[in-house]
């Protein structure tokens, strides 16, 4: 067993707190990566705080992870000793169901198995990246391109394949219409990819504030949701329209904003349940949709997409003794766009 230095949730309601954990030792099909930065994520305050549910205390959360390999099993032919590397929001899957077959682990009809607060194989409860290092099974272990600077490809393991997923699977491009619900994390990352992808991209958010960012990311348009008038402006316009807020919305108000055969999907995931009337669904024959996280395949595609068009995330660099301030930042809206731990800091 390797030890190494974290941060980690005591409990739902305490602070994190500096500590150490054990890593096992590297298998066969392992990998041992020394991790350089690692994403702030708020699904990571979700699980530490609780909403989602109980989980088992101490937990060390963390699954936007980028790192370097400084060991690989006898099995391991995908990586090598130096490789920039990455590890996203799962480090396992059963393997067999009908959705793991085609590709699509995400989706493992046993439930994947989650880089941290999940049942490990051995029995062990899942340690995430607010740590020095991470051993992971070489299958979940992505390749991260020389053109994305190391701290900037951290949130992409999560808040880049959550949002590129979507905009993938719904075809945004060339003549379509998408609008990106909030200008947080998730969506200024759905901003710069749905603009790289060619479609015309609306940002609707609560107020103006972000506007000025908006439009430097690539979003044609720009409209606060405070406002009534953008509800009846914008009726029956969008193809897609993607959901990335971790709090309640009126569904059946952005609904109506779907043309013909439109979609609304939900890839931000609010603790309380969000009530839907049919009805507004009958209308333009509209889709109400959840999207999680991608394939190891779509995550790769989409780390290779975002080298070849310039994007990368906006981080703000914390050391790893800021992580609590970090989270009460997170809650105010008050990061542009998202945070990332220098992991050196923990040493």
């Amino acid at each position: 067993m390797l030890t190494v230095n974290a941060y980690a949730a005591p409990s739902a309601t305490e602070p994190l707190v500096p500590t150490t954990i054990e890593r096992r030792d590297v298998g066969p099909a392992d990998v041992l990566i020394a991790i350089r930065y690692a994403g702030v994520c708020h699904s990571d305050i979700h699980t530490v705080r609780g909403d989602w549910g109980p989980i088992t205390y101490p937990q060390v959360v963390g699954h936007e992870i980028v790192g370097e390999v400084v060991e690989v099993g006898a099995d391991v032919t995908k990586h090598r000793v130096g490789d920039r590397v990455g590890v996203g929001c799962m480090v396992n899957s059963c393997r067999e169901c009908e959705n793991c077959l085609a590709g699509m682990e995400n989706y493992c009809l046993r439930g994947n198995t989650q880089t941290y607060a999940s049942v490990d194989r051995d029995g062990t409860i899942t340690q995430g990246g607010y740590s020095t290092h991470v051993v992971v099974d070489q299958d979940f272990v992505l390749r991260v391109p020389e053109a994305i600077p190391y701290e900037a490809a951290a949130p992409l393991l999560c808040a880049g394949i959550t949002t590129y997923s979507p905009l993938a699977h719904w075809h945004a491009g060339p003549g379509k219409k998408v609008a990106v619900v909030g200008m947080g994390g998730l969506g200024h990352m759905a901003v710069k990819i749905a603009a790289a992808q060619g479609a015309e991209v609306t940002v609707l958010s609560q107020t103006l504030s972000k506007q000025e960012d908006g439009l430097r990311f690539g979003a044609q348009h720009y409209h606060a949701t405070s406002d009534a008038s953008t509800f009846e402006t914008l009726a029956n316009t969008f193809d897609l329209i993607v959901n990335t807020v971790s709090a309640p919305i009126d569904l059946g108000a952005y609904l109506r904003l779907l043309r013909l055969d439109g979609t609304l999907v939900s890839v931000g995931a609010p603790p309380e349940p969000l009530p839907v009337q049919v009805f507004t669904l009958f209308g333009n024959r509209r889709s109400f949709a959840g999207s999680s996280i991608g394939s190891i395949a779509e995550t790769q595609e989409m780390l290779d997409f975002c080298a070849e068009h310039g994007i990368a995330p906006e981080v703000e660099v914390i050391a790893a003794d800021q992580v609590n301030d970090a989270y009460e930042r997170v809650l105010r809206s008050d990061v542009r766009y998202r945070f990332v731990i220098d992991t050196a800091t923990l040493a």
